[in-house]
């Protein structure tokens, strides 16, 4: 019964995991365009990423030449954190 209830949680926590890195990308991407700002679409994505960006931002620099490279750097510790928590799960529902 424990190992369903914690196998579910890690499941929901890996979807919202996914999401919010599909978020960034699509955020990532609506930058280039440079889209309406007025957007209720564009104010949601951005209200969703830029205190993550924010806070990546005051720990290390992430222009380089120009190029804005916190989403990359976001995404990368979004999957890390995923796997970790993956493994981790999946070492507590096996034991």
């Amino acid at each position: 019964m424990m190992a369903g209830i914690v196998s579910g949680v890690g499941g929901i926590v890996h979807s919202l995991i996914t999401v919010y890195i599909w978020v960034l990308i699509i955020g990532a991407l609506l930058s280039w365009v440079r889209p309406d700002p007025y957007n209720p679409i564009v104010q949601i994505i951005y209200r969703l990423t830029e205190p993550a960006y924010r806070l990546i931002r005051r720990v290390m620099p992430t222009v380089f030449n120009g190029l804005d490279l916190a989403p990359l750097i976001l995404v990368i510790l979004l999957q890390v954190l995923d796997v970790l928590l993956v493994n981790i799960i999946n070492a507590l529902v096996l034991s």
